[in-house]
């Protein structure tokens, strides 16, 4: 199946389109050159839509790096027949960054974001950014490491010192989470957004057709969407939930839900 026909099928438009045109520009790269190539950070949502037009183009030999095991936004590294997973140096492919602040300073993950699109960095250089209360770690490509290491001096008024540190000394804070246990009348978004963030149902509706949630990093405006079990939901304001379990009916013919809250 050639190109056009793959991103065809897809239905995807615009930036989305271009993107996996370029997802497809690398795994052709791998094949035809017999080198490894790796493609910019792709978000969760990203990721998910590159790895279906992948199966699509018959599944080619790829790995996906994010420089620690759980993170969210990663590299696509395309595989040459010659290469084997087990041997990769994923410091040949990321780069880690240290930033650190004085104590009496504080900066979010939000913070740092906005300084690095101010310089002019491009958001798809650069992967999770690891917050502590003292500092955090960066993950970004190496192309960019060298310029932020000597540049990225501060984030608005709070001075910064930029290293460069080893993926194997990244120190991702501990996800704190909360277990809710509930009951909900069908697998609608509205009702278990409400379970999730403690609200009602009418306010989870509200929310919902503001446009201010995404399902499985989905934007939608769906209040009566259809849940899964494994789904992740997220709300700007909010923060970010997933529906870990449905279990069975109540004696009132409720089904029983577990959803971890994202502190």
């Amino acid at each position: 199946m050639d190109k056009r026909t793959l991103l065809d099928r897809t239905g995807a438009q615009g930036e989305e389109r271009l993107l996996l045109s370029r997802v497809l520009d690398k795994m052709e790269n791998a094949q035809r050159r017999q080198e490894p190539e790796s493609t910019c950070f792709l978000s969760p949502k990203e990721q998910r839509d590159a790895q279906a037009l992948l199966n699509a183009a018959g599944h080619p030999r790829y790995t996906a790096l994010g420089g620690y095991s759980d993170a969210e936004r990663r590299v696509l590294l395309f595989l040459p027949d010659w290469m084997e997973e087990e041997f990769l140096e994923p410091g040949d492919y990321l780069s880690a960054l240290r930033c650190q602040w004085f104590k009496e300073d504080s900066l979010t993950h939000r913070d740092l974001l906005g300084a690095l699109m101010g310089m002019g960095v491009r958001r798809d250089t650069v992967g999770d950014i690891l917050v502590r209360e003292d500092g955090a770690d960066l993950l970004v490509l190496p192309s960019v490491a060298g310029f932020l290491r000597d540049s990225f001096d501060s984030a608005g008024r709070v001075r910064l010192k930029v290293s460069e540190i080893q993926l194997t000394e990244i120190q991702a804070p501990q996800l704190r989470r909360k277990e809710l246990h509930d009951t909900v009348a069908a697998l609608r978004l509205d009702s278990v957004l409400a379970v999730g963030f403690s609200i009602s149902r009418s306010k989870a509706s509200q929310l919902i057709a503001a446009g201010r949630c995404a399902v499985n990093w989905e934007d939608t405006s769906k209040s009566d969407l259809q849940l899964r079990e494994g789904d992740v939901i997220s709300c700007r304001g909010l923060g970010k939930c997933r529906l870990t379990q449905v279990g069975g009916l109540s004696r009132k013919g409720r089904i029983n839900i577990t959803v971890e809250r994202y502190l």
